[in-house]
């Protein structure tokens, strides 16, 4: 089992520290939510709490995910990051290829790509990017980031996507994982398909257990079963010896510690608190 503590929603002077206390205390990765901006309306539903709900999220401040993962690799050696989960359906995908590409050469490749699709419709209003055929976008925009990877020539021309040929450097020594976020069916079957892992944003054990299952048979279904695979799951089972073995048991290969229930709207907590509370958990669990 991996450890990764959660950082992000929180005050931007929070970041180099807690990385820094992170990386000192043993965890082996850090893990950054992803927002653009909050809507003043929207019809649509929050997928991944109770009722359904977003006002948890109208004051809580987001860094641009990217651009955070660069500013605590540069303070770091060792500690590898991943997003958790970035809204690639809704950016440009040729930038968003160039910027991971830097964050792997300047962090030497200890970034792990945590995407997927917004659930919010007015996410893709704001962006001014199409609502519709946002999954066959994502599948074109996971071509293309593996095809800019290679370092040689790489066009494009897809129903969506129209790319001419063209090549980036520094490329990324090595491949860059990509973790797939998502609860639906076709995030599962795309996670298996074309995934290097799979995220969950959030579920009981029983529920983790069954979308795990359902992967695993996918897997042998398109013929990746042979292939790494890594799951990321949130860490409300991992406060005890017992959760975290249950965790193991069912493929959990990561999973993702945190001290504050956003979804109930608590409030976020002293720096020194949070960083005495990850060096309490990585003596506790990680450590041992």
């Amino acid at each position: 089992m991996r450890f990764s503590y959660q950082i992000g929603m929180c005050e931007a002077d929070h970041y180099l520290p807690l990385v820094q206390a992170a990386e000192a205390a043993g965890f082996h990765g850090i893990t950054i939510p992803d927002s653009i901006c909050y809507p003043k309306e929207a019809s649509s539903k929050y997928p991944y709490n109770k009722d359904g709900s977003r006002e948890f999220l109208e004051a809580v401040p987001f860094m641009e995910s990217l651009i955070a993962v660069a500013a605590m690799a540069a303070v770091t050696e060792k500690i590898r990051f991943a997003t958790f989960v970035y809204k690639l359906a809704v950016r440009q995908v040729a930038v968003v290829a160039k910027q991971v590409q830097s964050i792997q050469a300047l962090s030497n490749n200890r970034f792990d790509f945590g995407i997927g699709i917004s659930p919010w419709e007015e996410d893709f209003a704001v962006c001014n990017v199409p609502w519709e055929k946002r999954g066959k976008r994502f599948d074109e925009q996971i071509d293309v980031l593996r095809g800019l990877e290679t370092g040689e020539f790489f066009g494009y021309d897809g129903e969506l996507i129209k790319m001419p040929a063209n090549k980036m450097c520094p490329a990324p020594t090595k491949p860059t994982p990509l973790l797939v976020g998502g609860h639906a069916e076709a995030a599962l079957k795309r996670a298996a398909r074309v995934g290097d892992g799979w995220m969950c944003a959030g579920a009981d054990m029983e529920q983790l257990e069954g979308y795990i299952k359902r992967i695993n048979q996918l897997r042998e279904e398109y013929g990746t079963a042979d292939r790494p695979f890594r799951i990321y799951t949130t860490g409300q089972d991992a406060f005890t010896d017992a959760g975290i073995a249950k965790l193991e048991a069912i493929g959990v290969t990561d999973v993702i510690i945190g001290f504050r229930n956003v979804y109930e709207m608590e409030p976020d907590s002293p720096l020194d608190e949070k960083i005495a509370q990850l060096q309490w958990y990585a003596n506790e669990f990680i450590n041992r």
